[in-house]
């Protein structure tokens, strides 16, 4: 089992970062960290996502794993490595990214929606999936394919939030990806880092609780 795969099944919670401006961003990880958050992706439809992953990579290294999101092809994938990502997350399956993360061993964690979709990105040698999106998909869902799927990693990414947090784990999942519920930009942009923190904290908690 690689590092980040652990990492993922001990914290089971990746701060999703998406449309943060740099001038926000140092201070929103550190505020995610405080809270008790160990996995933290900047997505990379954000505008200078890899020079902000390459500064976190330097700041936070000790504390918590950066990686890098919506990493849809190889090119992304090579921006993102090259920037010091420690794991790449897609709303897609692309079996070259596996690929590619395989050759230079980082963790590749593709969004798959279907039973057909998460065994061929299993068989393609991604260690987990993304069962993307959750919101719309529900809980439900994720309970049938669990069944007779029991043996991959799974992470849960949309519709999370305080109230059905406990479900999704009870339903199955790994892990869970989390946007804008985790990680609330208006609070960041307002300099509400307290809130930010808090509200980690809160799911932080929630998960322990499991």
């Amino acid at each position: 089992m690689g590092q980040m795969l652990e990492l993922l099944l001990q914290h089971k919670i990746v701060a999703i970062l998406r449309g943060i401006e740099d001038r926000h961003a140092d201070a929103a990880g550190q505020a995610l960290i405080d809270g008790g958050i160990h996995m933290m992706e900047i997505t990379m439809n954000t505008e200078g996502a890899a020079v902000m992953i390459d500064r976190w990579r330097a700041k936070f290294g000790t504390k918590a794993a950066i990686g890098a999101g919506t990493v849809t092809d190889v090119a992304l994938a090579e921006q993102a490595v090259a920037a010091g990502a420690q794991f790449l997350i897609s709303p897609n399956l692309d079996e070259e990214v596996i690929a590619y993360g395989i050759e230079r061993g980082i963790s590749v964690w593709p969004g798959v929606m279907t039973p057909t979709e998460i065994v061929k990105a299993w068989k393609a040698g991604a260690e987990a999936v993304k069962i993307f999106p959750m919101g719309t998909l529900g809980i439900s869902y994720l309970q049938e394919i669990r069944g007779p799927l029991n043996t991959i990693p799974m992470m849960a990414t949309g519709g999370v939030d305080l109230h059905n947090i406990a479900d999704y784990f009870k339903a199955g999942a790994n892990a869970v990806g989390m946007g804008g519920k985790l990680v609330n930009l208006e609070w960041i942009r307002e300099g509400k880092f307290e809130q930010v923190t808090e509200r980690a904290r809160q799911f932080v908690e929630a998960v322990r609780e499991l």
